[in-house]
């Protein structure tokens, strides 16, 4: 019987590595060489272990996602107050802005604009990740309800979809250069809107 030969790169490590590719030059623009360059992969093992282009995508797509939703769920667990989790995601949006690097803004928007109207796969991956935010943000929303911060009279669901609707145009504002002043009057209002 033969063992075939171990891979002589990590999986995870090539993964991430396109993940970032994709999510600063896009998809369209992402050729296979750009990619083998980047996971520091062979064309054989590139096709053996990932599949094709959009499979690579999906998986890239999933990673982001779940590393997103992982942190978030983390930064909500250890927050002193569910308004205080809202507020410091929003914020971090400053930081963000305010750094001199390449800014790419996030990769669920960026994949949107650029496959989800004639992608189906994408389209309903990028959904299901909008669905987890927005799920994120519902659970800090009523638990501040709960602490007494943020009005019962404010319907969870239509807030929590309101968030994030402003990460999201945050972080495409962000992208394209705003300065730090207009995503802090945004954040400000934003918040204003929660109390």
């Amino acid at each position: 019987m033969t063992i075939g030969r171990p891979r002589e790169f990590d999986t995870d490590q090539a993964l991430e590595a396109a993940m970032r590719q994709f999510w600063s030059k896009g998809y369209e623009a992402t050729s296979l060489q750009n990619l083998l360059e980047v996971m520091d992969v062979s064309k054989s093992s590139f096709y053996e272990t990932f599949g094709s282009k959009h499979e690579l995508l999906e998986q890239c797509l999933a990673l982001y996602t779940n590393t997103l939703i992982a942190s978030l769920r983390e930064e909500l667990r250890q927050a002193k107050t569910g308004l205080s989790f809202i507020e410091k995601v929003l914020k971090g949006l400053i930081d963000e802005a305010s750094t001199k690097g390449e800014k790419c803004g996030c990769l669920m928007v960026n994949v949107t604009n650029e496959l989800a109207q004639r992608d189906k796969i994408i389209a309903k991956l990028v959904a299901n990740g909008s669905k987890s935010l927005q799920g994120v943000f519902k659970e800090a929303v009523l638990r501040g309800q709960k602490e007494g911060n943020i009005p019962l009279n404010k319907t969870p669901d239509i807030l929590s979809n309101f968030l994030v609707n402003n990460m999201v145009g945050l972080k495409t504002m962000v992208k394209g250069g705003a300065d730090v002043k207009t995503i802090k009057d945004i954040i400000e209002v934003t918040m204003t809107a929660l109390k």
